[in-house]
């Protein structure tokens, strides 16, 4: 493949030249398997190419843990050589967690199905406004207690980093629900017609319904957002 701005010869498809400056993928789309991750290169609505990345997984605990590190960091190399202005993943949880860990970019889970078809049928809708602000500064309203402790305010933070979030208002605590032993769980409710949602922490008796503005700007969008939050909050091991 050839740059489509100055026609330099790339490496591999999709990837950013550096001869003029260019990106020649505006977003990549993993489907991650245990040992075989396909990323698929996109620019607009066009499929400009595929990479495969493959690994054999080890056995035993230090072995295991080396072998998935260095997996996902090959994964993530790849998508560091095109950079995308967002990375779509689904598939093998294990594995995409540490390739998040690994990147900067806006990482967003889709159906696993047909990851790729799902992208491309929503590349002509109206992106959602990203949020440029820290997570802290996105807390706010009359109540400022959150239950759970360091737990429930690592379940907020878990919220608050997504760039689709714009403020988190906790609300009051209600003391009479069932009691629980499993400690602090958090989960994000349906979306209202405003794209809104709520985030439910639960700790032992207590439960606080915290309201989550993002920038959806209806239920489907809000929707969205609300499974790449209960995502997120699943692989935190909050739910």
């Amino acid at each position: 493949m050839n740059c489509r701005r100055c026609g330099s010869p790339l490496e591999k498809p999709g990837d950013y030249c550096l001869v003029c400056n260019t990106a020649n993928s505006d977003a990549v789309v993993v489907a991650f398997g245990r040992d075989r991750a396909t990323l698929t290169m996109l620019c607009g609505e066009e499929v400009v190419g595929e990479t495969i990345v493959t690994t054999v997984p080890e056995e035993g605990d230090r072995e295991e843990v080396v072998e998935l590190r260095n997996f996902a960091g090959r994964v993530a190399d790849e998508i560091r050589r095109k950079r995308p202005e967002v990375v779509f993943a689904a598939g093998d949880h294990e594995v995409l967690r540490e390739t998040r860990s690994q990147l900067h970019y806006e990482f967003y889970r889709v159906e696993e199905g047909d990851p790729v078809d799902s992208v491309l049928s929503r590349r002509g809708e109206r992106t959602l406004e990203v949020v440029d602000k820290p997570p802290a500064e996105k807390l706010g309203g009359r109540h400022s207690t959150v239950i759970g402790g360091r737990t429930g305010r690592e379940a907020i933070g878990v919220v608050a980093e997504h760039p689709h979030v714009k403020k988190i208002v906790p609300g009051p605590i209600d003391a009479g629900g069932t009691g629980s032993r499993t400690g602090l769980r958090a989960k994000v409710t349906r979306a209202d017609d405003n794209g809104n949602v709520r985030l439910l922490l639960r700790d032992g008796s207590s439960v606080q319904e915290n309201r989550v503005v993002t920038t959806a700007m209806d239920r489907e969008t809000g929707e969205r957002v609300r499974d790449d939050l209960n995502e997120a909050l699943a692989d935190a091991e909050l739910q």
